[in-house]
């Protein structure tokens, strides 16, 4: 669905029609005039888009069309856009999940995990060790066709990598922070510290639960789950992008995603938990990273 395009310069704001393109997947998208620095805001926490909408010839009714309201903030906009990308990827057999993902020789990681778990921090402690951080928040995931022998790869992801400056400085004081950073700070693109996912599809070997705890009693070796907590675990992270609020309005982004896609995604996460182990693990972000680290090697010969 990609189509040529230029690489420079902004995108019009005088068209109510755009195209998005994530993952190679085109959304239509019907909005008002953007105002100027809009998109530079919303882009990086939509996952797999990597340059800016581009005017759309008008509908015709063959494309779904994600409807954003006239007046709608930054906030909804990207929250609205990112439902919509959900069951884009949805439909072509692909998870948007709530993850951050890491790569190394080849073969990436998925660090799962509710806010504030530490999957950031953990990432941070990977890059140390010469870990690249391929999405900084919500990770799509390509699953296997029926008998296919490609396995499960990673796509795409959301380019912004936000992170609290007080986490950083305790876990990981060696790592330059910008002066003055604010309360959050976006890393993406920090010199030094990020590396951006290579061109193509990067087969995914593992997933870690993580939880940073500073407790120096913990520090256990990864602990694999069972499948019906697995299942749940990747259920809420796949629901990532529709448990959402809006600031303005009464539509339920939940609501968009239709019962079969519902059980559509069902089948795609079971399939999941049960090709892929999930591993969770206490721990400081190194413990996490030095862990990380074991478990991959367990599995250089390629997926589980």
């Amino acid at each position: 669905m990609n189509r040529h395009r230029p690489t420079t310069g902004p995108p019009s704001t005088e068209t109510d029609w755009w195209e998005l393109v994530s993952a190679g997947r085109a959304l239509t998208v019907h909005t008002g005039p953007v105002p100027a620095g809009v998109w530079d805001r919303v882009l990086p926490h939509l996952p797999g888009v990597t340059g800016p909408p581009w005017p759309y010839p008008d509908a015709d009714g063959s494309r779904p069309v994600a409807h954003v309201p006239d007046g709608a903030g930054v906030g909804d906009v990207r929250r609205l856009l990112n439902a919509h990308l959900h069951l884009l990827h949805l439909a072509a057999g692909c998870l948007a999940l709530h993850a951050v993902a890491v790569e190394r020789d080849g073969v990436a990681v998925l660090l799962l995990g509710p806010h504030g778990a530490g999957k950031s921090l953990t990432a941070l402690a990977l890059a140390e060790r010469g870990w690249r951080i391929l999405a900084g928040d919500v990770t799509l995931l390509d699953t296997p066709f029926p008998d296919s022998t490609t396995g499960y790869r990673l796509v795409g992801g959301t380019s912004a990598f936000i992170v609290r400056p007080g986490a950083v400085h305790r876990w990981l004081p060696g790592l330059p922070l910008p002066a003055d950073p604010g309360d959050r700070i976006d890393l993406a693109g920090h010199p030094g510290l990020l590396d951006r996912a290579p061109g193509g599809p990067v087969p995914f070997t593992a997933a870690v639960t993580v939880d940073v705890d500073g407790d120096p009693r913990t520090g256990d070796a990864p602990e694999l789950l069972d499948a019906h907590t697995a299942v749940s675990v990747w259920w809420r992270a796949s629901s990532h992008l529709l448990d959402r609020v809006l600031d303005h309005g009464d539509l339920v982004l939940r609501t968009l995603e239709t019962e079969p896609l519902a059980h559509h995604r069902l089948l795609m996460v079971r399939a999941l938990a049960d090709q892929v182990p999930l591993h969770t693990a206490r721990g400081t972000p190194q413990h996490l990273a030095d862990r990380i680290d074991h478990l991959t090697r367990t599995h250089a010969g390629g997926t589980p």
